[in-house]
């Protein structure tokens, strides 16, 4: 099997592929319990894909001479980088956007990533990557709140959230959840304006608070940035027997 390693801000996801079907996956680790799992298992190629994690810790935790693919700017891909920074370009980003492409060929999409902070990237129905936006996410937003008042309480999310706020605590919730609606929908609009026909995915781990919020049919897919790693990884092993 094919193991791919998504290693976030706050959380960690692996999936263990057999060629391009998810057999297992696992999420919500922290970095001390990935490397607990890499350790209980036998695969025959890795991707890993990290923000704020080192690749060296990910090898020592596999089996002896196991191939590690690390995701950065380098990486081939089965789409074209159309973005002026590539250096600067998140693998999270790229690997959701191959997962869309992977799952919704020669589609225009939108794909939407709720994590740590929130990332719009369009890719067109070519296989290109044209860039988007990134905003803070939803608990960022909450603890930015409580970091940078003095009074402001730090909150916890909830799925239904009062317009209008009868108590300090409503308050922010309505300001945070209702703020976010209005944003995911605003710029979904914005770019179906653009490109009338763009699919909407959306994955992330907060990503659930929001389904029933979307003025247009959204595609929620929760592993699609392990399905665009492994798809990547498939992609560069096959360049490697050529």
């Amino acid at each position: 099997m094919n193991l791919v390693v998504d290693a976030g801000n706050t959380f960690s996801k692996v999936g263990w592929f057999e060629g391009n079907e998810l057999r297992r996956h696992e999420s919500q680790l922290t970095f001390p319990e990935l490397l607990d799992t890499l350790r209980s298992v036998a695969v025959k190629h890795v991707i890993f894909s990290s923000v704020s994690h080192e690749v060296e810790k990910i090898r020592e935790a596999l089996q002896p001479n196991v191939p590690v693919l690390t995701l950065n700017s380098l990486t081939p891909l089965p789409i074209v980088r159309d973005y002026d920074t590539p250096d600067t370009l998140g693998a999270d980003r790229i690997a959701a956007a191959v997962g869309a492409v992977e799952i919704f060929p020669e589609e225009d999409c939108l794909v939407i990533d709720m994590g740590t902070c929130i990332t719009y990237d369009l890719v067109d129905r070519a296989g290109r990557f044209q860039g988007g936006a990134i905003s803070p996410g939803m608990r960022m937003r909450f603890k930015a709140m409580h970091s940078f008042t003095q009074r402001l309480p730090l909150v916890e999310p909830e799925r239904a959230a009062p317009l209008v706020g009868k108590s300090t605590r409503k308050a922010l919730l309505s300001g945070v959840m209702n703020g976010l609606a209005a944003e995911l929908n605003g710029l979904i609009l914005a770019h179906r304006a653009a490109t009338p026909e763009c699919r909407v995915v959306l994955c992330g781990g907060d990503a659930s608070y929001f389904t029933n919020i979307f003025q247009v049919p959204v595609s929620v897919v929760p592993e699609l940035v392990l399905i665009g790693l492994n798809r990547i990884l498939i992609y560069n092993v096959n360049l490697q027997k050529q």
